[in-house]
Order: structure tokens, then sequence, then C-alpha cells
């Protein structure tokens, strides 16, 4: 694997900064709902200066129980569908937002690994939903390569391509 395409933290910080940048013009808030990155998109944005201008909450949600009560992900999508799916990630960011003053929200889930992974969902997979309030949510699988924190960088990044793009529609 290509080490050079697994972000750093300068790279992430410029992400994050990016962000900000938007969501400051733009008098917009942000929050996430993180599950497999355990709060580093959080711990990314609030390492900025001045982020309580912008950032209103992160919730990790690792279990069923969290995700459920946190999120208002439903008992019936994590059974059918797993909390690594589609349906999963779209109710986290969906949530998030119920649960927030925040316009935009990032919901990420999947499995870093090195364990957890399965033929159908191998470790690397995981699903990142975006959502601006009033508006319908977006997701997106990634299948990441790499150990455990290779894959929750690499989800971070995409997560925050993801922020910029929405806040700067």
């Amino acid at each position: 694997m290509d080490t050079t395409l697994i972000p750093d933290d300068a790279a992430l910080a410029a992400q994050g900064r990016a962000l900000a940048e938007i969501l400051l013009a733009r008098r917009q808030l942000v929050c996430t709902a993180e599950s497999c990155t355990g709060g580093w998109i959080a711990k990314t944005l609030t390492d900025i200066p001045g982020s309580s201008a912008w950032f209103d909450c992160g919730m990790v949600a690792y279990s069923y129980e969290a995700k459920q009560a946190m999120l208002g992900v439903r008992p019936q999508t994590l059974e059918k569908e797993g909390a690594v799916s589609r349906e999963t990630v779209i109710e986290m960011v969906s949530g998030a937002l119920v649960h927030s003053a925040a316009t935009l929200a990032v919901a990420v889930t999947g499995i870093a690994g090195p364990g957890g992974g399965t033929p159908e969902k191998p470790v690397g997979t995981v699903w990142i939903g975006w959502k601006r309030r009033g508006g319908y949510p977006r997701a997106e699988v990634f299948h990441f390569a790499g150990d455990r924190e290779a894959v929750r960088r690499q989800t971070i990044a995409a997560a925050l391509r993801g922020l910029v793009a929405l806040a700067g529609d």
C-alpha cells in the first residue's frame, strides 16, 4: 500500500481549516456522529482555534445501544442491515441533526480492524453520510486499505472532504 495516500495530521488540519472558513462565512454549525473514528473527526475540528464559532457537538456512538439512544437509529435497521450499512449511516446523520443545533452533519460507521471483517464487509469498509438540515442525506461506501490507523485517517479525510463540498453548496 502506498502510505503517501494516508493523510497525516497536517493534511487533516488543512481540510478542517478549509471547512472552518466556509462555515464561518456562511454562519453555519457542524456536528459529527462517529463510530469507527471514535471522535477523531470532532478532535480534528476542535483542534482549530475558534472552533466554538462553528462546531456544535460530536457524538461517539460505538455500540448498537448508543446508536439507538443518542442518534435514534432504529433497532430494526441494526438487526436487518447491521451497524456498517447505508441505512444505519443515514439514520445516524439524520439523528445527529435532530439532537443538535447544527446546520450540517457527518456520520461515519465502519470496520477499522484488525478484526471484525466478514467476506461481505471486510476490514476497511466504511459508510459515511452527510446531511444539511432540511435536506436529503447522502451516503457513500468506501473500502480503505491499511491498518486500523490508516483506515481511520482515510475515513476522517473523506468525511471532511464531503463536509467541505456540502458546506460550499
